[in-house]
């Protein structure tokens, strides 16, 4: 498929001009809208199953493969699409196929920390890397990542964040900023121990950036052996992008009051002021809207013509890209505001809980940055840029690579991401640990 998802493409167009009174009802009547179209799916469902039974003898007429076709259109372009599952049952370990298991190892109202255990038959002899990868909160569920995971998952053991769907936590369960993301990555890295290497996929960089400066400047034993951001944007002002430029455009009051409106009922978190999914959809839909229509008609032709395989990989992508959740305003307003107006860690001026981050306090972990060519998302160098705020850090425990020929998506997934990326991480973390220990046998 030629589509990226979320943040991982071209940035979203917002919204048009409307009222802030508008605004804030705007996810009741999206709700109302929703509910409203149901008898007609079960219609539309009815009719495909009707006309899809090999009884039928209209089943085997073009007229009749047309309406199953129309039916099934239509019904998955009206759906609310629900979390994706991760799909990843298995993986080779050393030449073994091994069973894998998903379990919840750590969890708060907006996040579980998820692990990917290995079912080895017998105990491997060598003890392989633990990873942290540290997934976007931005609009899509972690399975975005699922590709990331199952590169790394036959030579790691593999933690991922599952950060949850803002409308399905109660209010009850208090606000989740910049500054609670800041300690949860902090109280993740502490639960794994010092043994565990973390990857930041794009705007996590930030946070967990400054989760480890904080670690290291209080002295933390946890902290990470080391820490790898990949298309991350640490400061947005070199080869600035059109997400940086829009934001800097529109200002942080035009983000509050165009984007932001609160659950409806009967939603868990009904009242929460959210940065709502549907909005953010609507987003990514319009920035190609002739591209998807393409899409959905080939789905069309694809299923009158009995083609299963390119109708399979049509569900398989639309599945995963019409999955949103919400995201706190509170988070993404003060992500907007820091990170892509102020500039504040770049500018020395990041605060969390009352206190700068000071990334220049980064002596222990080793630090690895990965940037994609063509990125028109965190341009070139922004994540490099990382490197000269950790400037304690020695010149042979730090590493930049640019992927040629990969925009945004490829910098964490596809062919190259395996071939070419991955490799290099894992010899950047062996080495790192490796280092480690030296350190410690001095």
């Amino acid at each position: 498929m030629p589509y990226v998802i979320g943040e991982f493409g071209r940035p979203p167009e917002m919204p048009a001009e409307v009222s802030p009174a508008l605004t804030t009802p705007m996810y009741w009547f999206y709700e109302v809208a929703h509910a409203a179209l149901n008898p007609a799916r079960m219609l539309g469902d009815a009719t495909k199953i009707m006309f899809q039974n090999p009884l039928n003898p209209w089943t085997h007429t073009e007229l009749g493969k047309s309406i199953a076709a129309a039916c099934e259109v239509f019904e998955r372009t009206t759906r609310r699409y629900g979390k994706p599952e991760w799909g990843l049952d298995e993986t080779e370990v050393l030449g073994v196929t091994t069973p894998v298991q998903v379990v919840t190892v750590w969890e708060k109202p907006f996040c579980r920390l998820l692990h990917f255990e290995r079912q080895h038959e017998r105990p491997l002899r060598h003890p392989q890397p633990r990873l942290l990868i540290v997934a976007p909160m931005s609009g899509h569920y972690a399975t975005l990542l699922r590709g990331t995971v199952e590169a790394f998952l036959p030579t790691h053991e593999v933690y991922i964040t599952d950060w949850s769907d803002a409308r399905m936590v109660p209010l009850a369960e208090g606000r989740f900023d910049l500054d609670d993301y800041v300690d949860y990555v902090i109280e993740m890295l502490q639960v794994l121990g010092g043994d565990v290497h973390v990857v930041a996929v794009c705007q996590p960089s930030v946070p967990v950036l400054a989760a480890v400066s904080v670690m290291e400047a209080q002295g933390d034993p946890c902290v990470p052996i080391s820490m790898t951001l990949m298309g991350g944007p640490i400061d947005t002002r070199c080869n600035p992008t059109a997400v940086n430029n829009l934001a800097a455009e529109r200002g942080i009051d035009w983000f509050r009051n165009h984007v932001i409106t609160k659950v409806p009922f009967p939603h868990p978190g009904v009242m929460r002021d959210v940065y709502p999914g549907f909005l953010q959809l609507n987003g990514f839909i319009s920035m190609n809207l002739d591209r998807h229509m393409d899409a959905h008609r080939n789905l069309f032709n694809h299923l009158v013509q009995g083609d299963g395989d390119l109708a399979d990989k049509h569900r398989e992508f639309y599945d995963e890209y019409l999955a949103v959740m919400d995201l706190t305003a509170e988070y993404y307003l003060q992500t907007v505001d820091v990170v892509f107006i102020k500039h504040s860690l770049p500018m020395g001026q990041f605060v969390h809980r009352g206190k700068v981050v000071d990334p220049s306090k980064i002596t222990r972990v080793a630090l690895m940055t990965v940037e994609g060519e063509n990125d028109d998302i965190s341009g070139l160098g922004q994540t490099e840029a990382s490197h000269r705020l950790c400037s304690s850090i020695p010149d042979h425990r730090r590493v930049h690579y640019v992927q040629p020929g990969v925009g945004h998506y490829g910098v964490f997934n596809g062919s190259r991401f395996r071939a070419e990326i991955v490799p290099r991480v894992s010899d950047f973390m062996l080495m790192a640990a490796e280092t480690r220990m030296a350190r410690a046998a001095e």
